[in-house]
């Protein structure tokens, strides 16, 4: 026999609740001591690219490749990050099997579509920004500009090897700040083909085993993932890349998603400075402007 609910004796929390202040609060387990000690560091990257890596092919419009890597504590994404991303999809599409690519976001396709006009896409946007802004991840990135590149490089070089460099330096930079340089981190990244794929991973090592700037070997690890993976750091990345390159291809143009993302650079103040001297340091554009001086 079922017993009928007594008023005022049972509260349910909303399930679809999207509020910063619940990533925040949950952003506290990332400071919580370790549940067992581990062979491997404390944060894990997701990489994503914009634009194409070939210097022979050069769109005029977006001249630019883009490399992200955004970092995060594991603990961070486990416990706070992918819960409140899986929330947000339920609360807009009813499941879960939904795959934030920026995109089909920006052009409303796919499952996009029914966000076309209306206060259904102003919540769908306002919510996703307020996860963006309240998510704590730090970004990397390298810009290659196509258009100087190639004529310093030649047609035959790869922007998305050149970028990957560059990145890797900058993220042991990072990981040495925090005392897990020596610790193994996991980069992870999305299958793009057979023959990339293994292009990729064999620079990824030539940079581990000591061909950087650093002149040391690196402890990290490829990871591939498909993309029809549903993963949360991926799509994290994903959202982050081509607003990056859209404000260095396009300055004089307002970039809202960049101005929340401009507080997650890596920068040379640590968290005291988030949102200036990212230049040159979380935030690297090759070849580099001439009113920038290299790290």
């Amino acid at each position: 026999m079922t017993k009928k609910a007594v008023p005022g004796t049972y509260h349910q929390l909303p399930l679809f609740e999207i509020e910063s202040s619940n990533l925040e609060k949950q952003s506290a387990l990332s400071h919580a001591p370790p549940i067992s000690n581990s062979d491997f560091g404390k944060y894990i990257v997701y990489v994503d690219e914009s634009g194409d890596h070939s210097l022979q092919s050069i769109d005029s419009n977006y001249p630019v490749f883009v490399l992200a890597f955004c970092v995060v504590h594991k603990r961070h994404y486990s416990e706070a990050i992918v819960p409140i991303v899986e929330k947000f999809k339920f609360n807009h599409f009813g499941h879960d099997q939904v795959i934030l690519h920026e995109r089909d976001i920006r052009k409303q396709t796919g499952a996009f579509q029914k966000l076309i006009g209306g206060t259904k896409n102003e919540d769908f946007t306002a919510e996703l920004s307020e996860i963006m802004r309240s998510s704590n991840f730090i970004l990397i990135s390298t810009v290659i500009d196509k258009r100087a590149m190639s004529r310093r490089e030649g047609v035959e070089g790869n922007a998305y090897h050149i970028a990957l460099g560059h990145c890797m330096e900058t993220l042991y930079d990072f990981l040495t700040e925090k005392g897990e340089q020596d610790n193994k981190t996991h980069v992870v990244v999305e299958c793009r083909g057979r023959k990339e794929d293994a292009e990729l991973e064999l620079e990824f090592r030539r940079v581990c085993d000591g061909e950087n700037r650093l002149g040391k070997n690196l402890p990290f690890d490829i990871l591939f993932s498909d993309k029809k993976a549903m993963s949360t750091g991926l799509q994290l990345a994903d959202l982050v890349a081509r607003p990056i390159g859209m404000t260095i291809s396009q300055p004089s143009h307002s970039n809202r998603a960049f101005e929340i993302l401009k507080e997650k650079f890596y920068c040379d103040q640590g968290r005291e400075g988030a949102g200036t001297g990212y230049e040159g340091v979380g935030l690297k554009i090759f070849p580099t402007p001439k009113s920038e001086k290299p790290r």
